[in-house]
């Protein structure tokens, strides 16, 4: 790995900004193995909100949430939910109780998110009663609203991936019809469906977790971790009460429920802050933060599609009250394996390939721990890569055209390949792979998955022009986890920016259909917001709005050529075409993306002026 980085591998494989062998340790005695093997970061920060008061504190950021405990680790609690963030801002000032180094080096970070909670002190009222150990604080002292900020731009933050509860892992799904039936809609005469004769077999495994924390042993207070009511709780029940509760005890209980309480919960809600104080110079906590908010919604706002949804069953669609089958880790490997072997075997049929590759990409959504194992060994990834090479620019038709069996199959790669970033970015074998030789993988995957989105026009071939729409959504998918990747590397490399937004657009700016593939990438934008369509998106048409309008803004504030592209060919489209209150009536309210959606709109829209 570069020498230049600065993030290292915790004892449980997931990257924290610093190592704390302490805190990790605690971490693991108080989360569950599922939410602590995804924790992405932890920071030591200033805290204030509406329970702390200027507390020197450590903020873990998992993919769901955002945790607080004290610098010496003894609790942990929820701070807040991405589901109930409403926006995350980076302030520029200079906080008046820090002073020399620290006072200039500070990054202010203010999360706005929306709460139930009444605003007197229930929290530290609870806790003092409890003796619960965190400082007992003051009302927080409310920073004026004239601050300025930098606000959702590209360059001060914004990400990476998406996410699944990963549960479950079964071959072929229960069967090969799932994956037969849907490859035979979409396969021209030439990719006929082969019978998969895998089956994978569900098997439940039971998780024990490691002994609690000696300083809170009770089981009610311990971590605070509001689950959602469709996640499987992986550690057994606790064993019945033998004895009354104590008063301490019934006070953890009425703690644990009021955090416990979800956003769709009665009473009526109130905007709140919270504020955290990096005193760092070289801090990443908010682009951490706005990449994983951004994988939130967007996983939450996919998860509303029927079909994705159904896809995901295993980890989204579990029976109330009954506990899922849980595939083990050694298991998962095996059959990952056989998986693997069988894509890379010598003389592979087209159709088999094709076949493979979906049951591969099937089985990455619904599991985590695959797509894991996908990152620690360099032979599938490279081999996706180079069948995409080969695919899609190394044969051509006699027209010129790309083929239907072409698209097809470098589509699966494509949607492949951005399965496997999503919810991986605290692996680091992710890192070691693409940052390998000064990231000639990554500079392969950039090459290979622009294409000429003119050729089928060209060539007269109706059919086809449908499946390349279909690739271009992929490849724009694609691209886009690469520039969340992008900004996650910010500043992990000394030398030349390795991986970061900078360097994404500066090996793609060679490639010859470049700018023809970007103004496609435009064109759909103005497409979808140019007229009030008779319905509204749907959630997959929602996302990749989303998506292209952040690819967009990486091209506007990161490369000056794509810039000066952009202005010159699609300014009077988005002037004259583009409005906000389209935008607006397009995207459903109740979409978790919708909102960060129309503020990207509306910052596209002022940088294209």
């Amino acid at each position: 790995l570069h020498r230049g980085l600065v993030m290292s591998l915790s004892g449980s494989g997931s990257l924290i900004s610093r190592r704390n062998i302490k805190l990790d340790s605690f971490l693991q005695r108080s989360m569950e193995g599922a939410v602590h093997e995804r924790v992405r970061a932890s920071e030591p920060c200033v805290v204030v909100s509406d329970a702390f008061n200027k507390v020197y504190m450590h903020a873990v950021l998992s993919d769901e949430r955002v945790y607080l405990t004290e610098h010496k680790p003894r609790t942990l609690t929820v701070a807040v939910s991405f589901r109930r963030v409403r926006g995350i801002e980076l302030v520029n000032d200079l906080p008046e109780f820090l002073s020399g180094r620290d006072r200039d080096h500070c990054q202010h970070i203010r999360i706005l998110y929306v709460t139930d909670e009444p605003a007197t002190r229930t929290f530290d009222w609870l806790r003092r009663d409890r003796g619960a150990g965190l400082p007992l604080v003051a009302p927080p002292s409310r920073r004026s609203s004239h601050c300025p900020t930098i606000t959702h731009n590209l360059e001060g933050g914004y990400p990476a991936g998406r996410g699944f509860e990963p549960t479950l892992l079964r071959r072929s799904f229960r069967s090969a019809e799932e994956v037969r039936s849907a490859s035979e809609s979409l396969c021209p005469e030439p990719l006929q469906a082969v019978r998969i004769h895998r089956d994978w077999s569900e098997e439940e495994v039971r998780m024990v977790r490691p002994g609690r924390s000696a300083s809170c042993p009770n089981p009610d207070t311990l971590g605070l971790l509001p689950h959602p009511p469709t996640q499987p709780r992986l550690h057994p029940p606790t064993q019945p009460r033998l004895h009354p509760p104590t008063t301490s005890e019934r006070m953890g209980s009425v703690l644990s429920r009021l955090l416990r309480r979800d956003c769709g919960g009665g009473g009526e809600q109130r905007e709140a802050e919270l504020h955290l104080y990096a005193v760092s110079q070289t801090s990443r906590l908010h682009l951490h933060l706005q990449s994983a908010w951004s994988s939130f919604i967007i996983r939450s706002t996919l998860l509303l599609d029927p079909l994705y949804r159904r896809k995901c069953s295993s980890s989204s669609d579990s029976t109330p009250g009954k506990r899922p089958p849980i595939i083990s880790w050694e298991r998962t490997a095996h059959l990952f394996a056989q998986l693997t072997s069988e894509l890379l075997q010598d003389g592979i049929h087209e159709e088999s390939l094709y076949l493979l590759l979906q049951e591969l990409n099937v089985a990455a959504q619904r599991n985590v721990a695959l797509r894991r194992l996908f990152w620690r060994s360099s032979e599938l990834c490279v081999f996706l890569v180079q069948t995409l090479e080969e695919s899609l620019h190394g044969r051509q038709s006699l027209s010129g055209a790309y083929t239907a069996d072409q698209l097809l199959l470098s589509t699966v790669v494509v949607e492949t390949l951005a399965v496997m970033f999503r919810e991986t970015q605290a692996e680091a074998a992710r890192l070691h792979l693409l940052s390998a030789r000064r990231g000639a993988l990554t500079s392969r995957i950039l090459l290979a998955l622009i294409c000429d989105p003119l050729t089928q026009s060209r060539g007269f071939v109706m059919y086809s022009e449908v499946l390349l729409s279909e690739y271009l959504d992929a490849a724009c998918s694609l691209l886009f986890e690469l520039l969340l990747l992008g900004h996650e590397s910010s500043g992990c490399f000394s030398a030349d920016d390795l991986l970061s937004v900078d360097w994404l657009l500066r090996v793609v700016q060679p490639h010859p259909h470049l700018l023809c593939f970007i103004t496609h990438q435009a064109q759909q934008v103005v497409l979808v917001l140019s007229d009030l369509p008779e319905s509204d998106l749907g959630p997959l048409q929602a996302v990749l709005l989303f998506q292209r309008c952040r690819l967009l803004l990486a091209c506007l504030q990161h490369s000056s050529l794509l810039a000066q592209h952009l202005r010159s060919h699609m300014r009077e489209e988005f002037r004259y075409l583009v409005k906000t209150p389209c935008a607006a009536e397009t995207l459903p309210p109740h979409y978790p993306i919708s909102g960060q959606t129309k503020r990207e709109v509306e910052l596209l829209l002022t940088l294209l002026r």
